[in-house]
């Protein structure tokens, strides 16, 4: 039975690292020393246990942007192990997070993630409620982590606004995704095309002015890292082009929907704001 409960001892931080190994491989681990000094000081470390075994854990700390005075948190990591996912250890885990920083007094968590993961695209959108308004190149370099496949580490930062009404129905929500109604309309800057069990990026319109507009990705990025490398780099090249021009022109990632059935995700965006209360 899945137990989820705040991590402290430093026995339960060398579990932390010891997941994060076998997720991320031994590169970039956040080790022993700073999660104990951190959780000291503000940051939230919850763990999810099936009886003994750490399966799962989400890791955030308190920030400030640059030139701002109001803080927020973090989300550093949240890893889930191989065995245990689409079983919703991640959500439970991000909720948890989310009951911890509202006890704080806060009111936003951000984190990065990579655009081409339409998996992790579907919990932080569709089940989370996130809006994106920034995208980042290759902020960690290029990673050796197999996750990574040495390729640049393009991410989005999400925007999590823990208690915004649109956020709230989302986490209660049982439906249909939303966007599977609104991404039907807008037009789709970027086309695709098969290649082999994939689909290819063919092209993009940087010149739509539609209020709400679409862009697609392949839906199982991690294997394409894996088993074609230079199809994953067209990705991750033609997306940061599409992304970087459209969020600089004021539209910003408010939704996403899986279609596994043409092996494909695809983001709303839109200029569209409406009133955040």
């Amino acid at each position: 039975m899945l137990r989820l409960a705040d991590l402290t001892t430093l026995d339960e931080f060398r579990d932390v690292e010891q997941l994060e190994g076998l997720i991320w491989g031994r590169v970039d681990l956040v080790p022993v020393p700073i999660l104990a000094v951190t959780v000291q000081r503000g940051a939230v470390l919850v763990g999810a246990r099936d009886d003994d075994r750490l399966v799962g854990f989400v890791y955030s700390f308190p920030a400030l942007r640059r030139g701002e005075s109001k803080a927020s948190h973090w989300s550093h990591m949240l890893g889930v192990h191989p065995d245990c996912r689409g079983e919703g250890v991640g959500r439970a885990l991000k909720l948890a997070q989310r009951d911890r920083v509202l006890a704080l007094g806060l009111d936003l968590i951000e984190w990065t993630f990579d655009p081409l993961q339409a998996l992790n695209a579907h919990l932080n959108f569709v089940t989370l409620g996130v809006l994106v308004e920034e995208y980042e190149k290759n902020v960690y370099g290029e990673s050796p982590s197999p996750l990574h496949g040495g390729l640049p580490t393009d991410r989005f930062v999400c925007q999590w606004w823990i208690r915004r009404p649109h956020v709230i129905r989302r986490l209660e929500s049982t439906g249909p995704a939303i966007v599977a109604r609104e991404a039907a309309t807008p037009p789709v800057v970027n086309r695709v095309e098969s290649s082999g069990a994939w689909i290819a990026p063919a092209g993009f319109d940087l010149d739509v002015r539609s209020p709400r507009v679409a862009v697609d990705i392949p839906a199982d990025y991690t294997r394409m890292l894996g088993e074609d490398s230079s199809l994953a780099l067209r990705w991750r090249l033609e997306t940061r082009t599409v992304f970087t021009h459209y969020l600089g022109a004021g539209y910003r990632v408010v939704d996403f929907a899986l279609d596994g059935n043409h092996h494909r995700g695809r983001y709303l965006l839109t200029t569209i704001r409406p009133d955040p209360t």
